[in-house]
């Protein structure tokens, strides 16, 4: 009778066991970056007609003559976008000029304010350029340290990337000119330099990679695979459409300040050349 007991035990234990299989884990990097409902609005002032715009003389005639200021516009520029981006996501952000883009970077930044809806984040984003507050009237060496600081990195690691950062922009005895010096190529790489030295959660390129020459590209996205490795989330706004296609695991339509498609690059950037 226990020989029985025990075989029976053992049999709905394999029952058991082939009908509830153990879970498999399939949750998703965790979200670095949450979009929601986002509207973004801004004004700027209107001229009263075509034949006063843009003018100083007219601007001068209009306070002669008492006239008021042209009247503020509103422009709706990003219409109720919502997105979720994880660890690792290297996203770009296509559309035409004027579609955007670069408000929804700069709104992802925390520089501009919803006018509706909500942006949330995992730690700081650093926008490219911001963050490396780089300064024409100083030299480049004394760029990289300032724009190391206000990264948040310590002497010690300044001191320690400073070789690195000086080789991988490329700018060689340059660095120790004032950037008012610089071509514009030299400046994008610099500041790509100094703001890749440090792995960020996430980090908003727009269009910094569009001056620089081609082995500038393929090591700028070497370094970019290099921070998606390291769980970071990565936004690229680039008009080279071949950088997005060889950068980025996901590309993000934007037309008319609305999210037109948002895909694998392959299909996304098919529909947007067709």
């Amino acid at each position: 009778m226990a020989e029985l007991t025990k075989e029976l035990s053992g049999m709905a234990n394999e029952q058991v066991t082939a009908q509830d299989p153990a879970p498999q884990d399939t949750s998703e990097p965790a979200p670095t970056v949450i979009v929601d409902d986002l509207h973004i609005v801004y004004r700027v002032f209107g001229a009263a007609s075509d034949s006063e715009k843009g003018n100083a003389a007219n601007a001068l005639m209009r306070i002669v003559r008492r006239q008021g200021r042209p009247q503020m516009k509103e422009v709706h520029a990003v219409k109720g976008v919502t997105f979720i981006a994880r660890h690792g996501d290297a996203i770009g952000i296509i559309g035409r000029n004027g579609s955007g883009k670069s408000t929804l970077l700069r709104a992802i930044a925390g520089l501009l304010p919803p006018h509706k809806g909500a942006v949330y984040t995992d730690g700081q984003p650093s926008l490219l350029g911001v963050n490396a507050a780089l300064m024409k009237e100083l030299t480049g060496e004394r760029n990289i340290v300032l724009g190391c600081y206000a990264m948040g990195m310590t002497p010690a690691q300044v001191r320690e990337r400073y070789d690195e950062i000086v080789e991988f922009s490329g700018i060689g005895e340059f660095v120790q000119f004032p950037m008012s010096t610089y071509s514009s190529g030299m400046g994008a790489r610099l500041r790509f330099s100094i703001a890749s030295a440090k792995t960020h959660n996430v980090l908003l390129i727009d269009e910094a990679l569009a001056t620089g020459d081609r082995e500038f590209k393929r090591k700028s996205q070497e370094r970019i695979q290099q921070m998606r490795d390291e769980a970071g989330t990565v936004f690229l706004v680039a008009h080279n459409l071949d950088v997005i296609e060889e950068t980025c695991n996901r590309v993000i339509w934007l037309h008319k300040g609305k999210i037109k498609m948002d895909g694998d690059p392959a299909t996304v950037l098919a529909a947007y050349n067709a």
